[in-house]
Protein backbone atom coordinates (compact mmCIF):
# COMPACT_ATOMS: atom_id res chain seq x y z
CA UNK A 1 0.00 0.00 0.00
CA UNK A 2 2.77 2.47 0.91
CA UNK A 3 4.59 1.77 -2.35
CA UNK A 4 1.41 2.56 -4.29
CA UNK A 5 1.04 5.87 -2.43
CA UNK A 6 4.71 6.66 -3.12
CA UNK A 7 4.23 6.05 -6.85
CA UNK A 8 1.14 8.28 -6.92
CA UNK A 9 3.00 11.05 -5.11
CA UNK A 10 6.01 10.72 -7.43
CA UNK A 11 3.79 10.98 -10.50
CA UNK A 12 2.00 14.01 -9.02
CA UNK A 13 5.35 15.70 -8.37
CA UNK A 14 6.56 14.98 -11.91
CA UNK A 15 3.43 16.48 -13.41
CA UNK A 16 3.75 19.44 -11.07
CA UNK A 17 7.19 20.16 -12.52
CA UNK A 18 5.75 20.78 -15.99
CA UNK A 19 4.91 24.47 -16.32
CA UNK A 20 1.69 25.72 -17.90
CA UNK A 21 3.82 27.31 -20.63
CA UNK A 22 5.43 23.96 -21.42
CA UNK A 23 1.98 22.31 -21.55
CA UNK A 24 0.75 24.98 -23.96
CA UNK A 25 3.88 24.73 -26.13
CA UNK A 26 3.53 20.92 -26.21
CA UNK A 27 -0.12 21.15 -27.21
CA UNK A 28 0.67 23.71 -29.92
CA UNK A 29 3.37 21.42 -31.32
CA UNK A 30 0.90 18.52 -31.46
CA UNK A 31 -1.70 20.76 -33.13
CA UNK A 32 0.76 21.84 -35.82
CA UNK A 33 1.77 18.25 -36.56
CA UNK A 34 -1.79 16.89 -36.50
CA UNK A 35 -3.07 19.79 -38.61
CA UNK A 36 -0.48 19.06 -41.30
CA UNK A 37 -1.46 15.38 -41.27
CA UNK A 38 -5.16 16.29 -41.29
CA UNK A 39 -4.77 18.57 -44.31
CA UNK A 40 -2.83 15.90 -46.23
CA UNK A 41 -5.51 13.29 -45.49
CA UNK A 42 -8.38 15.62 -46.40
CA UNK A 43 -6.60 16.59 -49.63
CA UNK A 44 -6.18 12.90 -50.43
CA UNK A 45 -9.57 11.43 -49.44
CA UNK A 46 -11.79 14.26 -48.19
CA UNK A 47 -13.57 15.04 -51.47
CA UNK A 48 -15.23 12.71 -53.96
CA UNK A 49 -17.31 13.21 -57.08
CA UNK A 50 -20.72 11.53 -57.39
CA UNK A 51 -23.08 11.68 -60.39
CA UNK A 52 -26.07 12.75 -58.26
CA UNK A 53 -27.84 15.99 -57.38
CA UNK A 54 -26.91 18.19 -54.43
CA UNK A 55 -30.23 17.32 -52.78
CA UNK A 56 -29.67 13.57 -53.14
CA UNK A 57 -26.09 13.81 -51.88
CA UNK A 58 -26.99 15.83 -48.75
CA UNK A 59 -30.04 13.68 -48.00
CA UNK A 60 -28.07 10.44 -48.35
CA UNK A 61 -25.17 11.77 -46.28
CA UNK A 62 -27.56 12.97 -43.57
CA UNK A 63 -29.05 9.47 -43.31
CA UNK A 64 -25.63 7.80 -43.46
CA UNK A 65 -24.19 9.95 -40.67
CA UNK A 66 -27.32 9.49 -38.54
CA UNK A 67 -26.93 5.72 -38.90
CA UNK A 68 -23.37 6.13 -37.61
CA UNK A 69 -24.61 7.98 -34.50
CA UNK A 70 -24.14 11.58 -35.60
CA UNK A 71 -26.79 14.19 -34.73
CA UNK A 72 -27.79 16.66 -37.42
CA UNK A 73 -27.24 20.34 -36.60
CA UNK A 74 -27.89 21.78 -40.08
CA UNK A 75 -29.15 20.00 -43.19
CA UNK A 76 -29.79 22.33 -46.11
CA UNK A 77 -30.22 20.70 -49.49
CA UNK A 78 -30.64 24.09 -51.20
CA UNK A 79 -27.12 25.22 -50.23
CA UNK A 80 -25.51 21.78 -50.09
CA UNK A 81 -24.53 22.05 -46.42
CA UNK A 82 -24.75 19.45 -43.68
CA UNK A 83 -23.31 19.79 -40.17
CA UNK A 84 -23.40 17.02 -37.60
CA UNK A 85 -22.11 16.41 -34.10
CA UNK A 86 -21.69 13.48 -31.71
CA UNK A 87 -19.86 12.60 -28.54
CA UNK A 88 -16.35 11.31 -29.27
CA UNK A 89 -15.25 8.87 -30.49
CA UNK A 90 -18.32 8.65 -32.78
CA UNK A 91 -18.33 7.92 -35.72
CA UNK A 92 -15.67 5.48 -34.52
CA UNK A 93 -16.45 2.68 -32.10
CA UNK A 94 -14.50 2.32 -28.86
CA UNK A 95 -12.61 -0.63 -30.36
CA UNK A 96 -11.65 1.49 -33.38
CA UNK A 97 -10.65 4.32 -31.03
CA UNK A 98 -8.29 1.97 -29.21
CA UNK A 99 -6.79 0.93 -32.57
CA UNK A 100 -6.06 4.52 -33.52
CA UNK A 101 -4.68 5.25 -30.06
CA UNK A 102 -2.26 2.33 -30.46
CA UNK A 103 -1.27 3.66 -33.90
CA UNK A 104 -0.91 7.36 -33.05
CA UNK A 105 0.13 7.56 -29.39
CA UNK A 106 3.82 6.95 -30.23
CA UNK A 107 3.67 9.95 -32.59
CA UNK A 108 1.96 12.02 -29.88
CA UNK A 109 4.56 11.07 -27.27
CA UNK A 110 7.48 11.85 -29.61
CA UNK A 111 6.10 15.35 -30.13
CA UNK A 112 5.45 15.93 -26.42
CA UNK A 113 8.73 14.56 -25.02
CA UNK A 114 10.96 17.61 -25.78
CA UNK A 115 8.45 19.91 -24.06
CA UNK A 116 7.39 18.00 -20.95
CA UNK A 117 10.02 15.29 -20.52
CA UNK A 118 10.09 11.53 -20.84
CA UNK A 119 8.41 10.48 -17.61
CA UNK A 120 5.30 12.72 -17.79
CA UNK A 121 4.96 11.76 -21.46
CA UNK A 122 4.54 8.10 -20.46
CA UNK A 123 1.26 8.99 -18.75
CA UNK A 124 -0.26 10.99 -21.62
CA UNK A 125 -2.70 9.47 -24.08
CA UNK A 126 -5.70 10.41 -26.14
CA UNK A 127 -8.74 11.43 -24.12
CA UNK A 128 -12.00 11.20 -26.07
CA UNK A 129 -13.97 12.04 -22.93
CA UNK A 130 -15.25 15.61 -22.92
CA UNK A 131 -15.11 15.98 -26.70
CA UNK A 132 -17.64 16.23 -29.49
CA UNK A 133 -16.76 15.36 -33.05
CA UNK A 134 -18.09 17.85 -35.60
CA UNK A 135 -18.44 16.78 -39.22
CA UNK A 136 -19.23 19.26 -41.96
CA UNK A 137 -20.32 18.14 -45.42
CA UNK A 138 -20.58 20.30 -48.50
CA UNK A 139 -21.98 19.25 -51.86
CA UNK A 140 -21.15 21.53 -54.78
CA UNK A 141 -22.44 21.07 -58.32
CA UNK A 142 -19.76 19.99 -60.77
CA UNK A 143 -20.90 19.17 -64.29
CA UNK A 144 -23.20 16.14 -64.20
CA UNK A 145 -22.87 15.61 -60.48
CA UNK A 146 -21.47 17.00 -57.25
CA UNK A 147 -18.21 17.20 -55.39
CA UNK A 148 -18.92 16.06 -51.84
CA UNK A 149 -16.39 17.23 -49.25
CA UNK A 150 -15.97 16.21 -45.61
CA UNK A 151 -14.18 18.04 -42.81
CA UNK A 152 -13.84 17.09 -39.13
CA UNK A 153 -13.07 19.03 -35.96
CA UNK A 154 -13.08 18.35 -32.25
CA UNK A 155 -14.99 20.54 -29.79
CA UNK A 156 -14.35 20.48 -26.06
CA UNK A 157 -17.40 19.94 -23.86
CA UNK A 158 -15.54 19.27 -20.59
CA UNK A 159 -11.94 19.86 -19.44
CA UNK A 160 -9.53 16.96 -19.97
CA UNK A 161 -8.63 14.85 -16.96
CA UNK A 162 -4.93 15.25 -17.72
CA UNK A 163 -5.02 19.01 -17.22
CA UNK A 164 -3.31 19.54 -20.58
CA UNK A 165 -4.93 21.87 -23.12
CA UNK A 166 -7.01 20.18 -25.82
CA UNK A 167 -5.90 19.70 -29.39
CA UNK A 168 -7.99 21.03 -32.25
CA UNK A 169 -7.27 18.20 -34.68
CA UNK A 170 -8.08 14.54 -34.26
CA UNK A 171 -5.30 11.94 -34.41
CA UNK A 172 -4.36 11.25 -38.05
CA UNK A 173 -5.43 7.59 -37.93
CA UNK A 174 -8.83 8.66 -36.57
CA UNK A 175 -9.30 11.09 -39.46
CA UNK A 176 -8.36 8.48 -42.05
CA UNK A 177 -10.49 5.74 -40.48
CA UNK A 178 -13.44 8.08 -39.88
CA UNK A 179 -13.47 9.41 -43.44
CA UNK A 180 -13.24 5.87 -44.80
CA UNK A 181 -16.20 4.73 -42.71
CA UNK A 182 -18.27 7.75 -43.72
CA UNK A 183 -17.64 7.26 -47.44
CA UNK A 184 -18.55 3.58 -47.19
CA UNK A 185 -21.80 4.31 -45.34
CA UNK A 186 -22.65 7.17 -47.72
CA UNK A 187 -22.13 5.03 -50.81
CA UNK A 188 -24.24 2.28 -49.26
CA UNK A 189 -27.00 4.81 -48.66
CA UNK A 190 -26.77 6.15 -52.22
CA UNK A 191 -27.45 2.66 -53.60
CA UNK A 192 -30.62 2.42 -51.48
CA UNK A 193 -32.15 5.58 -52.95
Amino acid sequence: MWSRIAVILAVALLFGCVSEGDKIDATNAVNVDFQEAYEEIVDEIGTRFYPVSVERAITAMDVALAEMGMDTIISDTSTGLLQTSATAPTPLTLDEWHQIADADEPRLKNILRPYIGSIPTMFIGFEPEGLNILIRVTAIENGNGVDVSLTMRMEETAPPKSGYPRRTYAPPSAVRMGLGKIWTQFERELTRR
